[in-house]
């Protein structure tokens, strides 16, 4: 299988990159850019390069741009393992798994080219949501939420307590999200092991969203507050009694509205590498891919923008 192969096939091109050919070949520039700059001080093994600049082999089992970025969707969009891998390429399994940790990196630098990576650290300034993805710190309605990722059972008794799950039953890593009326992700917390709640991620790394915003949240972030910032959520179902209908009403407008976010969680989660059962235990591979499908999913919308009308409460 290779780009050219596929390139007349748009519907079974969608189905195994999950994107149209007007975004792959929209992305394709700023990924060739940013290869040749990330492997012209080094080789693709890793080691200073020092004589040679990078040119590609008519025997590489990816010759051409085209085959490296197809290659890397493919492989964040349907995680087959590194054997299928290898067959669906013509590659042996050792290659495939250099190549995947050759390419996410590149992807990555792309995003980050194009601004499309969400911000990962709290602004020293005023402690909101990172400005560079944000539109001159416009103030707007903000969702955040929390998304499980399975992983293998650890096999250390302690890790496999702290990254059990009582509300998926399995053990899982987890991040909390951040997006705006958009639905761009603009903010991405660190990864965190599956036991950790989410309102204690949300307190431990203290981001916020620009006063005068309004934020929606679900019940697992109650008692979750911000300055000079509007919280929406769903009133809880009070101990002994049942909710009036008036509270029920607001509810269900309240989800109507929160459901923005989930839908954006299944947007990122369409690369099903942030869905299935994470078999990559390489560091700092976990948070790498989350980060790579979230700054997807942005780069996406650009092309296919998502249409939402927020109710008044």
């Amino acid at each position: 299988m290779n780009y050219k192969f596929l390139k007349d096939k748009p519907k079974r091109f969608e189905a195994l990159t999950g994107w149209t050919q007007e975004e792959f070949l929209g992305l394709l520039p700023v990924f060739t850019k940013t290869f040749l700059e990330y492997y012209s001080t080094i080789t693709l093994d890793g080691k200073p390069r020092i004589k040679r600049k990078y040119a590609t082999y008519k025997s590489s089992c990816l010759p051409s741009f085209e085959d490296k970025l197809l290659f890397i969707l493919v492989y964040l969009r349907k995680v087959p393992t590194q054997d299928v891998m290898g067959e669906l390429f013509g590659i042996c399994q050792p290659v495939v798994n250099k190549w995947i940790h050759r390419l996410l990196p590149v992807v990555n630098g792309a995003l980050a080219e194009l601004r499309e990576l969400p911000s990962r650290t709290v602004s020293p300034s005023d402690n909101d949501v990172s400005t560079d993805t944000l539109v001159d710190n416009e103030v707007c309605d903000f969702f955040h939420d929390a998304t499980e990722r399975p992983i293998q059972r650890p096999k250390d008794p302690q890790a496999q307590k702290a990254y059990y799950s009582g509300k998926k039953k399995q053990h899982t890593i987890k991040n909390n999200l951040v997006i705006n009326a958009e639905s761009k992700v603009v903010f991405l917390t660190p990864t965190f092991e599956g036991r950790i709640h989410d309102k204690q991620i949300a307190d431990t790394i203290g981001y916020t969203v620009p006063r005068g915003s309004v934020l929606y949240q679900d019940s697992g972030f109650q008692g979750f507050t911000l300055p000079e910032v509007t919280i929406v959520q769903p009133k809880k179902k009070p101990k002994g009694r049942d909710l009036t209908p008036e509270e029920k009403e607001t509810n269900r407008l309240i989800s109507s509205i929160r459901i923005q976010v989930e839908h954006v969680i299944s947007g990122v989660q369409r690369y099903r590498i942030v869905k299935d059962k994470l078999r990559n235990w390489k560091k700092g591979f976990s948070d790498l891919v989350m980060e790579t499908c979230c700054a997807l999913h942005n780069f996406r919308l650009n092309f296919r923008p998502w249409r939402y009308e927020t109710p008044a409460i």
